[in-house]
């Protein structure tokens, strides 16, 4: 099983769009692919609860109150975290990662949560040791914007490798309502954005 955990101490940087991206990859792909909805919204659980029957399928389960186990079986697990976390979850939920996927929006008050954040990560020795990666994720991003350069120029200097950087697109939340992604669409308009998640699909395997 390979596990991916999506988080960030900032609300509202994408977290449930790329956990829900990564998972409808997965099995597209064929792996049985379990999503773990760990924040009290349950935005994850709620949007496989819109997903059509005929989407490759994901099981989806409720870590909202104890962190569990995912069923047998289970080829790619996907854990979307809630912003505000206790210092013994977060080691907890990194513990059982084998990458961490941090997304963070252009912007100073994103960026000064996320480099917060980052330090809150570097005290747990999985990722102070290196044997877990951390991939950050420029998510809707707008081309040639000052808020665009000044996200870069951060990510230049957050001392972790930056996979990718997704365009902002209306697709995202329209396909969200549906319970879809990219993933699940065969037109062109998804397949030029679906180019903006290659490398991190490489990245996490």
């Amino acid at each position: 099983m390979r596990t991916i955990l999506v988080s960030n101490i900032k609300g509202g940087v994408g977290k449930t769009t790329i956990a829900t991206h990564l998972a409808a990859s997965f099995a597209q792909s064929g792996h049985r692919t379990v999503l773990a909805d760990v924040d009290r919204q349950r935005s994850s659980l709620g949007w496989l609860k819109s997903r059509p029957e005929t989407a490759a399928a994901i099981t989806g389960v409720d870590w909202v109150k104890d962190i569990g186990k995912p069923p047998a079986a289970t080829g790619r697990l996907v854990i979307d975290a809630p912003a505000a976390m206790r210092p013994k979850d977060v080691e907890e939920l990194v513990r059982r990662a084998d990458i961490v996927v941090l997304p963070v929006l252009p912007g100073a008050f994103d960026e000064a949560a996320t480099a917060r954040f980052l330090a809150k990560l570097e005290e747990v020795k999985a990722i102070a040791r290196e044997k877990v990666p951390v991939a950050i994720i420029g998510n809707r991003l707008r081309a040639r914007t000052r808020a665009a350069d000044r996200l870069d120029a951060f990510l230049a200097g957050a001392g972790h490798q930056v996979v990718a950087r997704l365009r902002d697109s209306q697709l995202y939340p329209d396909l969200a309502a549906d319970g879809l992604t990219l993933f699940d669409l065969k037109g062109k308009r998804a397949i030029d954005l679906r180019a903006d998640w290659e490398p991190l699909l490489a990245f996490v395997g």
